[in-house]
């Protein structure tokens, strides 16, 4: 079993108009075994700027407190909000660096430009190579299935509630075929004056 594999791990996000969504799965496991069902996944670097850690929970964690720690480095230097497409290039570089010995932690950036609020999705592999993509973009142990429903359920301009439900229903429906996530949602929809987040009933088997 890869070590990306290991703990259990589904996210996805998606543009909508002027809006983009991005949710993840909360169970934490050891392989079959589920220890909890309230593992957080998704972290907000700023009020719209979010990114998704699916992969080996050690990592996610560190990974996450290194990406905070630069993004409010460079918001004192520029004094400005970071852009999402910079963070892009934050997180692909971090991670490069440590080819080698790579954090086993496959990244998805979604946000709003600050200024001109234009949606971002990307998806960056464990040595930082990003994939920016115009619909949707999903990472996990259930990507396979995530894609299937993503596919099926995406539409071009949608409004944030339909946003909402289309996202909900692509994940919830992705985990129910993979053993090793699930166990509980939580989406947030980003709008350029607010920050909707929901938590999803899920499974729990």
């Amino acid at each position: 079993m890869s070590a990306l594999e290991y703990n259990g791990a589904a996210v996805v996000a998606m543009k909508g108009k002027d809006c983009v969504a991005i949710a993840a799965d909360k169970r934490f496991g050891i392989q079959a075994q589920t220890v909890s069902f309230n593992f957080k996944k998704i972290f907000e670097m700023h009020d719209k700027l979010y990114v998704g850690l699916p992969g080996l929970a050690t990592d996610v964690q560190t990974l996450a407190n290194k990406l905070k720690y630069n993004l409010n480095l460079y918001q004192l230097r520029e004094n400005k909000k970071m852009k999402p497409k910079t963070f892009q290039g934050l997180v692909s570089s971090l991670l490069y660096e440590k080819r080698f010995g790579p954090y086993f932690v496959e990244p998805v950036v979604a946000g709003l430009d600050p200024k001109t609020n234009e949606p971002f999705v990307a998806a960056l592999d464990l040595i930082g190579c990003p994939m920016e993509t115009d619909d949707f973009v999903v990472s996990g142990t259930c990507t396979e299935q995530l894609y299937g429903m993503c596919e099926s359920l995406w539409r071009p301009d949608m409004e944030p509630d339909d946003l909402f439900e289309t996202i909900s229903q692509a994940l919830l429906n992705a985990v129910d075929r993979d053993a090793l996530s699930g166990w509980g949602a939580v989406v947030h929809v980003i709008e350029k004056d607010k920050v909707t987040t929901r938590t999803l009933k899920a499974r729990m088997d």
